[in-house]
């Protein structure tokens, strides 16, 4: 699914340039320049569903892409994540937090930083599908295209207020969803977080999302990033023991 998003990748180092498209055209379908001036012509003629900028750049750098960005009606919506220093951000840039989507720290290992901005892919990519089906409520999609822990990621970034259900070779997982936040979940017999951990894996199967769903029940215990940590957690554990197993048989 995260496929259908349009990256724009700006940075004025060639070599960061290329390692960055590389690791993002994995999951998105990436265009890169090295110039703020020609991005922000790009981000007009042909806009991208989410740019991504370093802000040390001569010309127009990113923070003042960013500003240009906003600024006009046709890109203001525009997601942007900026790549800067740990200083600039917490010193030049903290001002700007709510009008970007994220920031990527700079140096950054190249695995955390595509991470990072999958999320934000993710997200981007099930907003694109909500606007493409104008009128209808409900979102189908296959955990093949964005896995279980893909998906509670996305809902908890766009703070979504729905229902999601999982089916897998005819298991089923229903989770509730307030303001991104899971409060309800149930798998057969399962409850609450027991239920969630059940399905964080499943990367077969279909999901389907319906954004006029919610419940009130409240049997979940975590934050929805609470429930991916501890359920990462377990499953680590469970590897553990059974390499042990392996090690004493």
């Amino acid at each position: 699914m995260p496929a259908n998003i349009k990256v724009l990748l700006v940075d004025d180092n060639p070599m960061i340039l290329e390692m960055l498209r590389q690791a993002l055209s994995q999951f998105s379908s990436v265009a890169t320049l090295t110039d703020g001036a020609d991005a922000l012509l790009k981000a007009i003629d042909d806009k991208p569903d989410l740019i991504i900028s370093d802000c040390t750049m001569e010309a127009i750098d990113g923070k003042q892409l960013l500003q240009k960005l906003k600024s006009r009606s046709a890109t203001a919506h525009i997601p942007v994540i900026l790549m800067a220093s740990k200083t600039d951000i917490t010193e030049k840039l903290k001002a700007l937090q709510d009008t970007v989507e994220d920031f990527i720290e700079k140096p950054f290992f190249l695995r955390d930083a595509a991470a990072r901005i999958k999320k934000v892919v993710d997200k981007i990519s099930l907003e694109k599908m909500a606007r493409e089906a104008p009128g209808e409520s409900v979102l189908r999609g296959n955990l093949a295209q964005m896995n279980v822990m893909d998906l509670l990621q996305s809902l908890d970034m766009g703070h979504k207020t729905c229902s999601l259900v999982l089916s897998n070779n005819g298991d089923r997982c229903e989770l509730y969803f307030t303001e991104g936040q899971i409060n309800h979940a149930t798998y057969g017999d399962l409850r609450g977080d027991e239920a969630v951990y059940k399905v964080l894996l499943w990367t077969g199967g279909s999901f389907e999302i319906d954004f006029n769903g919610s419940s009130r029940e409240q049997t979940v215990t975590r934050s929805t990033q609470g429930l991916l940590l501890e359920g990462l957690r377990l499953l680590d554990e469970s590897n553990r023991d059974a390499e042990e197993n392996v090690l004493e048989a």
